[in-house]
């Protein structure tokens, strides 16, 4: 089942579910709508492998905005911080963005319960777009779970603090 926007904002007053910071504004439905950070991490690479990090930079997108090209991959954060027990925590991009061709995630819009921390966007562009810092990108929403669980406490991403880059070569270790 998934959570209707009161029901999200009546979870943050209890403390079960975060997003710092938190903006009754932005509460929609069944969602809540997340903001793009103003810094992006780009790969180098012509070629990227699976079994050894790639070497990458940052882009900081300037008040005036920034175009993204087609064909390449932008890793984006969400400007706000969230935190779940007991839920499981999804992302989508916004219908707004979609129908001007701009994707926010690639496969990653699963989260795990017990996540923690700044959500990485898998940003890309159908044709060239300007995206600003701020802008609201996407969306997360919340399903709950039935059954015992483990809740995600240590894995790879838990906790960040800044964009993550892939880091499946920790698999390979």
């Amino acid at each position: 089942m998934i959570l209707s926007g009161l029901a999200i904002a009546g979870e943050i007053r209890k403390g079960t579910i975060q997003i710092d910071p938190f903006d009754e504004s932005r509460l929609n439905p069944n969602s809540y709508n997340l903001r793009l950070h103003n810094k992006l991490l780009v790969y180098r690479e012509e070629i990227l492998d699976v079994k050894k990090p790639n070497a990458c930079e940052f882009l900081t997108i300037p008040p005036e905005g920034m175009v993204l090209d087609p064909g390449r991959l932008y890793l984006g954060r969400s400007l706000e911080y969230t935190k779940t027990d007991g839920f499981v925590p999804m992302l989508e991009g916004r219908s707004s963005m979609g129908r001007l061709g701009l994707c926010v995630h690639v496969t990653a819009g699963f989260g795990d319960v017990g996540f923690a921390g700044y959500w990485t966007l898998e940003i890309h562009a159908i044709s060239p777009i300007r995206i600003y810092p701020e802008m609201e990108l996407c969306q997360i929403y919340y399903h709950t779970i039935q059954g015992d669980y483990v809740p995600y406490r240590t894995g790879k991403y838990q906790n960040n603090t800044e964009v993550q880059p892939s880091m499946a070569w920790k698999d390979y270790l």
